[in-house]
């Protein structure tokens, strides 16, 4: 119970002409380890007798709180605002208050808190936030028209390495302890120097085609374009009625993609190319979802040879289900609705 209704009933009580171990006893029979001490009782039944009848607390003497005074909470807050990253002890050598009134403050009466800066891949310009809000609505007023058809129709791709070993991250490699453990150790490892350049094209229904980097070569819009004809044999195989639906391609902007030859090469296959904004991988579905769910399963393992990985990865390819590839797919529709409720500002999480 409450303060003010604790003291409304012991006045209650005093009022019927009850003595003090009456009101206590009787409220402790009805709110138990609720009720008030004895010594409370005694001093609000004395403050009764007096013709002290208000059940609030009378104004304290001495020094008023410095946290509820408005000039001290200005200043801390311009101190705040004029240096993001200063430390409590700074302020409370700058203000003269103590550790626990400049936690308070900054708690309770700003309402701040501490947090520690994300990392994004760019820090964008304000156009490239207009060019990626407008092209996510561009997408979502596409794709809105008939949301089955545009992902029927919708094939992605993208590039990424595969290394022969790639560590656990921190995440991954935490363990359950008691509170008298030491906490476990991990020597810091690099990623392995082998590695394999992986191009992957993907849709609703699953893998279309993978493409492995010969050693010693590098991705160029001669590649990428005959990627794409092979990318036309994949789906006369495999999405049989694709073609002559239309196929939209969704890639981003790198280099080789968006190179002319490449675009002109997209077009004699018959696929629409959807535009893509730069330095957006929160908006690519390989991006946000295939590539980081394929590698995670390879944090930690070593392999001898590019071919042994390359096996992996084809394997973990053909153990993931349509529905996986269905659902990470159409997640590229939230990503396009949240960029552009923040104009165009990088997407976290669907």
């Amino acid at each position: 119970m409450d303060k003010i209704e604790a003291r409304s009933v012991m006045k209650y009580l005093h009022l019927k002409g009850n003595n003090a171990r009456q009101i206590h006893d009787e409220m402790v029979t009805v709110y138990g380890h609720e009720s008030p001490s004895y010594d409370t009782v005694v001093r609000w039944k004395r403050n009764f007798q007096t013709g002290h009848m208000s059940l609030t607390d009378e104004p304290r003497s001495g020094r008023p709180s410095l946290t509820d005074d408005q000039d001290t909470l200005k200043e801390v807050e311009a101190l705040i605002l004029s240096d993001r990253r200063i430390t409590v002890q700074s302020i409370m050598k700058e203000t003269r208050l103590s550790h626990g009134s400049v936690v308070k403050i900054i708690h309770d009466n700003l309402n701040m808190s501490k947090v520690s800066a994300r990392w994004v891949p760019r820090l964008l310009t304000p156009f490239q936030k207009q060019n990626r809000e407008e092209l996510s609505q561009r997408m979502l007023t596409l794709l809105e028209a008939d949301e089955d058809n545009f992902f029927e129709r919708l094939i992605t791709m993208d590039e990424c390495w595969v290394y022969l070993h790639d560590p656990e991250t921190k995440e991954m490699s935490k363990q359950w302890k008691h509170p008298s453990s030491p906490p476990p150790k991990k020597a810091k490892v690099q990623k392995s120097a082998g590695k394999v350049m992986l191009s992957v094209f993907w849709d609703c229904r699953g893998i279309i085609l993978t493409d492995y980097l010969a050693e010693g070569t590098t991705i160029t819009s001669k590649y990428y374009s005959a990627l794409l004809n092979k990318l036309r044999d994949a789906v006369k195989e495999k999405r049989r009625g694709m073609l002559s639906k239309g196929v939209r391609l969704l890639a981003d902007n790198a280099p080789a993609h968006s190179a002319h030859a490449s675009a002109v090469e997209a077009e004699k296959c018959g696929f629409e190319t959807l535009d893509h904004p730069p330095y957006s991988p929160d908006l690519a579905p390989s991006d946000f979802f295939l590539f980081p769910e394929m590698k995670n399963p390879l944090r930690g393992r070593r392999f001898d040879c590019r071919e042994d990985v390359i096996q992996e990865v084809e394997a973990w390819f053909s153990t993931k289900t349509q529905a996986f590839y269905s659902e990470g797919l159409r997640r590229v529709k939230k990503r396009w609705e949240k960029c552009v409720r923040l104009h165009g500002d990088y997407v976290e999480k669907n």
